[in-house]
């Protein structure tokens, strides 16, 4: 057992390796990855001004900024990773490793290293570019930003799984994380914060399965998050994660479509 677990760590570092080379030569995707969320928040900060954030105690940029999160949770992993597994599962690559040593886990995990290292990279310059030029305040809450960090990553690497249940191509791919993208953009704080929206729809929202994360991720930054709703926040990811997981082994194609 020892010894396996020993090995997971190379060979998911190999196949992250060979991912990140793909990655590259796709030069639409590695657009996305790398300009796509920090796009976005330039682009929708017209739209966050337009609603009244007195009652949020938030700026324009303090929302755009923190927003960003969901942004590089959505394109940098989840509809990164959702084109990716599909591309691999149709050129027969996931059934040819599934013959090897590597279990099921390593082999999702690995093939998303490359996206998760991406997304933490541009996590740590959001925080930089906005203490240093936009002059917002230094993170509140390290270990709620962190928390969330992590779980909303792992949260969307087990969504990006599950969804391609419903790709039967590569081209596919982008319709299938369409919904999910925009329930996330409207409903999850990223463009329109919870605090003003009707108190019916922040509860539904908050139920939401990116909501809680980027809450988090937002009150570690920001601060003001109380310790009975960061406990209500990991709760819900959890469920979230828990409940993707099991789809991911129930419904998980490691074979093209026919």
């Amino acid at each position: 057992m020892a010894m396996s677990i020993s090995a997971a760590g190379p060979r998911m570092l190999a196949l992250g390796r060979a991912e990140l080379i793909l990655l590259k030569r796709n030069k639409m995707a590695l657009y996305v990855a790398l300009l796509m969320p920090l796009s976005m928040v330039w682009a929708m900060r017209r739209t966050i001004g337009q609603f009244d954030l007195d009652k949020t105690g938030m700026s324009v940029n303090d929302v755009s900024m923190t927003g960003a999160f969901g942004f590089i949770l959505l394109f940098v992993v989840y509809q990164n990773l959702v084109s990716a597994y599909v591309a691999r599962r149709e050129e027969l690559v996931l059934k040819r490793l599934r013959t090897g040593e590597a279990a099921d886990a390593e082999i999702l995990a690995g093939t998303a290293l490359p996206a998760l290292a991406i997304a933490v990279v541009q996590v740590v310059l959001l925080l930089v570019a906005g203490t240093v030029w936009l002059d917002l305040r230094a993170v509140a809450r390290p270990d709620l930003l962190v928390v969330g960090l992590l779980l909303g990553l792992v949260l969307s690497v087990a969504l990006a799984a599950v969804t391609t249940a419903w790709a039967k191509t590569v081209e596919s791919a982008q319709l299938v994380t369409t919904p999910l993208l925009l329930v996330s953009l409207l409903g999850s704080g990223l463009l329109i914060p919870l605090k003003v929206m009707p108190d019916l729809a922040a509860d539904v929202c908050e139920l939401l399965p990116l909501t809680s994360v980027i809450e988090l991720m937002r009150g570690g930054w920001m601060g003001g998050l109380s310790t009975y709703d960061a406990l209500g926040h990991v709760g819900t990811a959890l469920a979230w994660m828990a409940l993707a997981v099991f789809a991911v082994g129930r419904w998980f194609r490691w074979e093209p479509r026919r």
